[in-house]
């Protein structure tokens, strides 16, 4: 199984990204996936989850603006990121856990069984 994020990029305060996962290798519709970030300096956290029918949860940090969606024709997730603040500054992840997660697990890094390479969003006050 491979990850490929893409979709970061430098954009300024109140700006919008999408950010995409790529998998190979999976049928996402089977599999619980979610984002999490790396700010510089920071421990890496979560940001949002999906589970494999469906739910979402999202850190309290980006409840409101941020969407995590999967589109499963093209095995895809996704991460719509709107209103970006600069905190919001970080190297962002995706995640596969193979089958299904209760809702707490998907808050944990440790649940997830592929990792992807990570891309960058800066965004400038």
């Amino acid at each position: 199984v491979q990850l490929q994020a893409s979709g970061g990029g430098l954009v300024q305060t109140g700006a919008s990204l999408r950010l995409s996962c790529l998998a190979s290798g999976r049928t996402l519709s089977t599999d619980s996936m979610a984002w999490f970030r790396q700010a510089p300096g920071k421990e890496r956290e979560f940001v949002a989850g999906l589970r494999r029918r469906t739910s979402t949860s999202y850190s309290d940090s980006v409840k409101g603006r941020f969407t995590i969606s999967r589109d499963n024709a093209k095995n895809t997730v996704y991460l719509q990121m709107n209103s970006l603040k600069p905190e919001d500054t970080a190297v962002y992840y995706c995640a596969l856990r193979i089958g299904d997660l209760i809702l707490s697990a998907l808050w944990t890094e440790h649940s997830y069984d592929y990792w992807g390479q990570g891309t960058l969003v800066t965004v400038s006050s």
